[in-house]
């Protein structure tokens, strides 16, 4: 029936070198029998798949607009937290420092959050985490201290 001396499995086409392939990088490509296939493979991806890049100005904008849209949603939990302090007998002028060190300390870990979403690896460096934290930490602190019924 079926000669068992041939192999009629699948097999891949072997890679053309003509001008219109747009895996072609120009290159020389080396004799497909002195490579392995984990090198052949290795190399397709190479060619297949772009450089990486840094983050891309659209990347930069929705960062804003997502930091745009926090910042109103703290001046709101802000003004809240004032008012809930003013319900609980603090003096109004406490209240009010304690709500803005609220937004602080919230606009600190979301300006944190956004740069690490944008680029980790550009951004998540004590360079820019360490203030960042230590803004957030201070204002986290002040916002406790200045709550306190006097």
């Amino acid at each position: 029936m079926a000669d068992s001396s041939q192999d009629k499995g699948f097999t891949l086409p072997a890679p053309q070198s003509s001008g219109n392939n747009l895996r072609d990088t120009g290159a020389p490509t080396a004799n497909a029998s002195a490579s392995s296939p984990a090198t052949q493979a290795l190399q397709i991806v190479k060619q297949v798949l772009p450089p990486a890049q840094g983050p891309q100005p659209r990347d930069y904008a929705l960062g804003g607009g997502a930091l745009i849209v926090l910042l109103v949603a703290f001046f709101f939990a802000k003004n809240a937290y004032s008012n809930y302090l003013a319900g609980k007998r603090v003096p109004p002028g406490a209240a009010n420092a304690a709500g803005w060190w609220l937004f602080i300390f919230l606009t600190g870990l979301a300006f944190a959050s956004v740069l690490v979403i944008i680029s980790p690896v550009k951004f998540l460096t004590p360079l820019f985490m360490v203030p960042l934290g230590g803004i957030s930490l201070v204002a986290l602190v002040l916002m406790v201290l200045s709550g306190r019924r006097s």
